[in-house]
């Protein structure tokens, strides 16, 4: 792999379904220093259509907020910038298409993030925030479409949950015109207990030390707790009960008359609080301390390891290949020759980057985790436990690009198995297949071959592959599989030409 400078600034940027963060990081001597810290309250949640479509007025409210942030962030270098997507834009049937925006405004990519991974990101940003120690914390972060749940121990979560249910959507749905009644608040809290019932009894198992809780809601609430004197220090099932009461006591109150209520977290208050109280009594918690540390500042943490090559995503990858029983010398060998062939075309393929590199190389190792299935179609199988699993440190695209090049690595080429992904991706993505599935035909003999001598030229669609004089004919099955092979891939509209070299 090519080696990656370390960049001198590094920024996050979590695109929540109720506010949009952005925080910006110096990186000195392998630690970050913040130097600046921008949040605007977006309420996307409150946007989505009956048909989860995003509304206009909602994609313009986020467009505005992300042409500020593009000025600070636009002129950084490729791969410093991480921005992530979180339940909203994973729910928004349009989503595909306002992504395109957002990424223009910011001049970066931007990831959708799953349920799962956003719980892993939201507890790293809180073991780095608190000091690292053996006590196993219950971490609960309430967003404005879900609400996600860890349970770690120093840097690594080892329960996570993520529910659809948030301040946003609750308040929306329970709470229609900020109208709070007894009634709609009871309504909100069961519907809270539903959502979080399914997991307590294997959290209650598992056991924590202390609950922590981070972001807007939870921030929110002990602010308002302090200010009326409820709680000091720490959010406690009292001081809920009380603030309950004070939220159905004012009922329809616009403004709420509430000491330490700040005008734009009112409208989504009792939505949040409604969870908070469910997750208190289901899981019966005493106390839930503060920390400031969340997704954004777990991003930034993920980014860094990633650039320092302590990427979460080889760990995966390595322990996925493990559970499924993969042949790790096949399987290194097949990576080995993806890369050298890659080496050869990543100029006049536009592969330069590190992160096509990658995820051949992921894709390289998983290419036979079907077997574990059965031999017949072990690449459809592949690719269903690639699409289907909990791969931290991957967001939606990543997977789903390695599921695609699972599936393709064998039999007929179906480039459009590709169309998921943005147009350059998916034009990179069919790319990266054609590699896999020569490096994968090359070694079917399953010993170590003389491969580093076969050359390769790319241009377009037009391949050219040379070998050395009588490789192929001291070969006949693989001569044989390759031109195979260059019959399916015209089929994908790609030109094979194999020739030897004089």
């Amino acid at each position: 792999m090519p080696d990656t400078k370390i960049p001198d600034t590094i920024a996050a940027v979590d695109l929540g379904s109720n506010s949009f963060h952005m925080v910006i990081a110096r990186v000195i001597e392998g630690q970050l220093q913040v130097v600046d810290r921008i949040k605007e309250t977006v309420r996307l949640a409150a946007g989505l259509n009956a048909d989860n479509s995003l509304s206009d007025e909602a994609q313009g409210r986020a467009l505005d907020t992300l042409s500020r942030f593009g000025e600070r962030v636009r002129d950084m270098e490729a791969g410093s910038v991480r921005a992530v997507g979180t339940n909203t834009l994973r729910k928004a049937r349009n989503a595909k298409q306002f992504i395109a925006q957002i990424e223009a405004a910011l001049s970066h990519p931007v990831e959708i993030i799953s349920g799962l991974e956003e719980a892993r990101l939201v507890y790293l940003g809180v073991a780095y925030d608190l000091d690292v120690g053996p006590e196993r914390r219950l971490v609960i972060d309430i967003g404005g479409g879900s609400t996600e749940f860890v349970i770690g121990s120093g840097l690594e979560a080892h329960l996570r949950e993520s529910k659809y249910m948030g301040c946003v959507v609750y308040s929306q749905r329970y709470f229609p015109g900020e109208v709070i009644t007894a009634q709609a608040m009871d309504e909100a809290v069961l519907a809270a207990e539903q959502e979080v019932q399914s997991m307590v009894a294997q959290y209650k198992k598992f056991g924590w030390d202390v609950c922590i809780g981070t972001s807007g809601t939870a921030r929110a609430i002990l602010t308002i707790l302090e200010a009326n004197g409820w709680s000091r220090g720490a959010i406690t099932a009292s001081g809920l009960e009380k603030l309950r009461k004070r939220l159905v006591k004012e009922g329809a109150a616009d403004p709420l008359k509430l000491a330490g209520l700040s005008a734009d977290r009112a409208p989504v208050l009792a939505g949040g609080l409604a969870i908070l109280i469910a997750a208190f009594e289901l899981l019966e918690i005493k106390r839930m301390r503060l920390s400031e540390g969340a997704l954004r500042e777990g991003l930034m943490y993920d980014l860094l390891k990633r650039i320092m090559h302590q990427d979460i995503r080889e760990r995966t990858v390595t322990n996925m290949a493990s559970r499924y029983g993969v042949d790790f010398d096949h399987a290194g060998r097949v990576e080995n020759t993806a890369i050298a062939l890659l080496d050869q075309v990543r100029v006049s393929w536009e592969l330069d980057e590190d992160r096509f590199e990658s995820m051949l190389r992921w894709a390289a190792q998983l290419h036979e985790i079907g077997l574990a299935v059965t031999h017949a179609h072990y690449h459809k199988h592949g690719s269903y436990l690639v699409e289907n699993s909990d791969m931290p440190g991957f967001s939606h695209e990543d997977q789903q690009l390695l599921w695609a090049l699972v599936r393709t690595h064998r039999r007929t080429f179906k480039a459009y198995r590709f169309n998921n992904q943005p147009s350059k991706l998916a034009r990179n993505g069919r790319r990266q297949a054609v590699l896999l599935r020569l490096a994968v035909l090359l070694n079917r003999s399953r010993r170590d071959e003389a491969v580093h001598d076969i050359r390769i030229e790319a241009e377009g669609r037009a391949i050219r592959m040379r070998f050395p004089p009588d490789w192929l004919a001291s070969r006949p099955l693989t001569e044989a599989a390759l031109h195979e092979e260059a019959v399916m891939l015209a089929e994908a509209k790609f030109e094979l030409v194999i020739e030897t070299i004089d």
